[in-house]
């Protein structure tokens, strides 16, 4: 059955400049062969060098928090006095990892400039094993202020050439957690919220479940396929659901890889 939703029913409204994702992408709205709500997002000739900039300070902010960084930072001085080299990371080294955060990252970021939600706890930054992908929900984002409540569930992978199976394992991911009920990571963020004192904020994502029992709760879903020109052409012959509420974001890039280790390199060793 068609989905009759707009992509800004669903999600949102395209960031506008300045938002660096705003800046560097243009966009345009439309519906996939099966209905599926769709947004593509293009290069522009805007600088890359300040979308790279940006990138890396939202990448710095999923991955650790500030003061953690400063420690790291003073440690790093103190061994480099002595000569040697700090052993250890909060950013990830393998190319696989980096590829899939990075585009976690970049769609967390869109979902919260395109639409009135927040993202109250950045996952990554529990992440045991940061050269290893998390599992979990790749954006859980919240509007707690509308009416009903609403949730926006993500899935983002990057891939450098597009192809079907992309597009039907973003559009599965989705459907398992629609499946599922309540996403998988609700208590995950609650449960943070509340052991760093920020009880008010978990116990109101808790009760999310309890909306959702009654049937009081939205829950939207988005899709984020970034790979080659390509990527267009698959969303929009493959992107199919039963799901009501969902959209896909097909995300062109012309080096992708080199633009991901752009982002990433270096980002131990700068503020």
């Amino acid at each position: 059955m068609p989905n009759h939703y707009t992509f800004e029913e669903v999600v949102g409204t395209h960031p506008v400049s300045p938002h660096p994702i705003g800046e560097r992408f243009s966009y345009e709205d439309g519906h996939s062969e099966h209905g599926i709500p769709t947004r593509t997002l293009s290069e522009t000739d805007s600088d890359v060098d300040q979308f790279v900039a940006a990138m890396r300070e939202f990448l710095r902010t999923h991955h650790s928090r500030p003061e953690d960084l400063e420690r790291d930072r003073l440690r790093r001085e103190a061994y480099a006095r002595q000569g040697l080299t700090l052993p250890l990371t909060r950013f990830p080294t393998n190319p696989k990892t980096r590829k899939g955060n990075w585009t976690e990252v970049l769609l967390c970021e869109y979902v919260t400039a395109s639409c009135n939600a927040d993202l109250p706890v950045y996952r990554l930054r529990y992440n045991p094993n940061v050269d290893q992908s998390m599992k979990g929900d790749d954006v859980l984002a919240f509007d707690l202020n509308a009416h009903p409540i609403r949730i926006i569930v993500g899935e983002a992978k990057f891939r450098g050439a597009s192809s079907k199976k992309a597009v039907t394992d973003i559009i599965e991911s989705l459907e398992r957690s629609f499946r599922g009920g309540l996403p998988v990571s609700l208590q995950f963020v609650a449960n943070r919220l509340i052991v760093e004192r920020n009880e008010a904020l978990g116990r109101r994502i808790e009760e999310c479940a309890d909306l959702f029992v009654r049937n009081r709760l939205r829950i939207d879903h988005v899709g984020l396929l970034a790979s080659n020109h390509l990527a267009p052409t698959h969303v929009e012959k493959n992107a199919i659901s039963s799901l009501r509420r969902i959209a896909v974001i097909s995300m062109t890039l012309s080096d992708g890889e080199g633009l991901v280790n752009s982002c990433f390199n270096g980002l131990e060793s700068t503020p």
